[in-house]
């Protein structure tokens, strides 16, 4: 089974390439979904332990919470030791059922993939990319967002250029939806062209 580590920085499009992924067939793990699904489950009471206030109604309320954090940004890493243990053990949960599925090929959506070691545990990497002028466009047109929330995202992530050069596949997500989905299928059809050992652990990158 071959693990693809996909990831992107902030609005170029990473969860629509998933999506394409999905609806190409191929299973997904979405990292980012995973910690909605801890946000109103079993991270809670942990991370109110460790944010006091940042909790409403049985649930993390993710704006009180990005409040404390853009105010005091060394809890990142206090609220990244709670929730990363959590997440690779629905990581390695999904990878258990996908194997005994049988699945040639899956995807794990991780937005901070080279930034938290995981590109270690995939056997390709594919980078979503796009035009910076687009990405930003794209992310100040979210709701509540601000260029001071954007530029403080942007500075804990890895720079583009530099994730395209670890890339093994690049997704250009500057055109229309159509032209990612054939790029999607393009990569897919590499894949399974030229398989990975079936031994391997990953780390390929």
């Amino acid at each position: 089974m071959i693990r693809v580590g996909l990831t992107g920085s902030i609005g170029m499009g990473k969860s629509t390439s998933g999506k394409l992924f999905a609806e190409a067939g191929i299973p997904v793990n979405d990292a980012d979904a995973v910690v909605h699904d801890l946000y109103s489950g079993e991270a809670v009471p942990l991370v109110e332990a460790a944010f006091p206030g940042t909790t409403k109604d049985g649930a993390v309320d993710r704006q009180e919470l990005g409040r404390k954090l853009a105010s005091d940004p060394s809890g990142f890493k206090r609220l990244e030791a709670i929730v990363h243990p959590l997440v690779r053990q629905r990581e390695r949960e999904f990878l258990d059922e996908q194997t005994a599925a049988g699945a040639d090929i899956v995807v794990l959506d991780i937005p901070l993939l080279f930034e938290t070691g995981a590109d270690k545990r995939v056997d390709k990497i594919v980078v979503v990319s796009c035009d910076p002028q687009i990405q930003k466009e794209r992310v100040l047109a979210r709701p509540g967002m601000t260029e001071e929330k954007f530029n403080m995202i942007l500075s804990r992530q890895m720079p583009d250029a530099e994730k395209r050069a670890r890339a093994d596949y690049i997704i250009d997500t500057g055109g229309s939806i159509d032209a990612a989905r054939k790029q999607i299928k393009d990569i897919i059809a590499d894949l399974r062209k030229r398989p990975v050992d079936n031994g391997s652990t990953g780390g390929e990158s």
